[in-house]
């Protein structure tokens, strides 16, 4: 079992920048991919960016590409989003997620644990 515990969500001006920290405990080991997704109320739940442990290899949504970086620091088995240029269209909340799989980084559907939301605001 994993348990994943998100911090660093809040509000913040358009135009500003936060950094979501993850951190993982339990049988990481079996961890191949870890991802944030977000859902901004009355929509459904999307990829944001996802990081392959062992590689490093990363993914994200056109949505963020430029603006938001993820990265992970496996001797702390945690993994950060940092945001920036954020504006009002990224509100939402923000959850990390963990894969067993080596497919699929980009699929809510491949990911075996989730962390409870942090919440992230944007002001106009």
């Amino acid at each position: 079992q994993v348990q994943l515990v998100e911090s660093g969500g809040g509000l913040v001006q358009a135009g500003g920048s936060l950094r979501l920290s993850c951190a993982a405990s339990g049988r990481t080991s079996s961890l191949y991919f870890m991802g944030w997704f977000r859902q901004a109320p009355g929509k459904e739940r999307e990829f944001v960016a996802a990081i392959a442990r062992g590689s490093g290899w990363t993914t994200d949504a056109d949505s963020v590409k430029g603006r938001f970086t993820i990265s992970t620091d496996n001797a702390k088995n945690t993994v950060y989003l940092q945001m920036n240029s954020l504006n009002p269209e990224d509100t939402a909340v923000y959850y990390c997620a963990a894969s067993r799989l080596r497919v699929g980084p980009a699929s809510a559907v491949s990911y075996d644990y989730w962390g409870q939301g942090t919440q992230v605001t944007v002001s106009s």
